[in-house]
């Protein structure tokens, strides 16, 4: 698979603020100690990953699977 479509921009407004949300929220939890090493440094893990999908709009495995939540020009979803 070319890289230029792995990272392409595949994520919509309402996937890209969930993202970010759940990514802040896990970077929290983990600052905050909730789980013990090693389940804690999954939920590091998982909120770095869930932070740059976010910000950056694209994510790997939409990418692999064909999947986008994007909008297109005219407003309608991809189907």
């Amino acid at each position: 698979m070319d890289m230029d479509k792995l990272f392409e921009k595949r994520e919509g407004r309402l996937d890209r603020i969930a993202r970010i949300v759940v990514g802040v929220a896990l970077l929290v939890a983990y600052a905050w100690g909730v789980l013990a090493p090693p389940l804690g440094y999954l939920l590091l893990l998982l909120g770095i990953i869930a932070l740059f999908t976010g910000l950056s709009g694209s994510c790997a495995l939409y990418s692999l699977l064909g999947i986008s939540t994007l909008e297109k020009a005219a407003g309608k979803r991809k189907r």
